[in-house]
């Protein structure tokens, strides 16, 4: 929902440390990959109840997130590093959840269960209007640099590391934070079916 309002102040932060990765010969693709591995280990940590280092890997992940794209703008920005990073993206959302349910199954795992299922609903319709988009040569006004077809929603990229954030500050509070963020992920996936539906009719 805020995505479009914080991009211009994260490209003004991420320029310089990206001037100075690029300046030392490092790529986007390593950066994104890098970031994933990091995102991992993030997981891995909450699945210990190692929230401290969880939120740290949250934050570095994210971190990875935007340089990637910084780099590649400085650069030469290509279809793979796209594809990477909105793929692994995916990977890192649908893991750190889990971490969550491996720490306290009996508590966490149906939440977070039904928190990765609505990850899907939200995932999918973003791919699926995505791809009709770019087949039509639309162009989304509000993240015109971006690889793919970005269509916003009440979820977006910002909202769901709040909450992310919010797992590893409450882990306590893990069940209800996924129970109402997974409401936010049903609206959002249900907008966007709704956009498709009235944005695809003409051929």
């Amino acid at each position: 929902m805020i995505d479009a309002r914080l991009l211009p102040l994260q490209r003004m932060l991420m320029q310089p440390p990206a001037r100075w990765l690029v300046a030392r010969g490092v790529r986007a693709d390593q950066i994104t990959l890098i970031g994933c591995g990091i995102g991992l280990l993030a997981a891995l940590a909450a699945a210990f109840e190692m929230y401290s280092l969880a939120l740290l890997g949250l934050a570095l992940n994210r971190l990875a997130d935007g340089l990637d794209g910084a780099v590649a703008r400085l650069t030469a920005p290509t279809d793979r590093g796209a594809f990477l990073d909105i793929a692994l993206d995916f990977v890192f959302y649908a893991a750190f959840p889990i971490g969550f349910i491996f720490a306290d199954p009996a508590t966490n795992g149906l939440p977070g269960a039904v928190l990765i299922a609505c990850f899907v609903l939200t995932g999918t319709s973003f791919l699926a209007y995505s791809i009709i988009a770019e087949r039509r040569g639309l162009q989304a006004t509000d993240y015109p640099s971006k690889g793919i077809y970005y269509l916003g929603g009440l979820a977006e990229g910002a909202e769901t590391i709040a909450i992310f954030a919010a797992f590893c500050l409450f882990p306590s509070a893990f069940a209800w934070i996924a129970w109402g963020f997974s409401a936010v992920c049903i609206v959002t996936a249900a907008t966007r079916y709704i956009a498709g539906w009235q944005a695809f009719d003409a051929p």
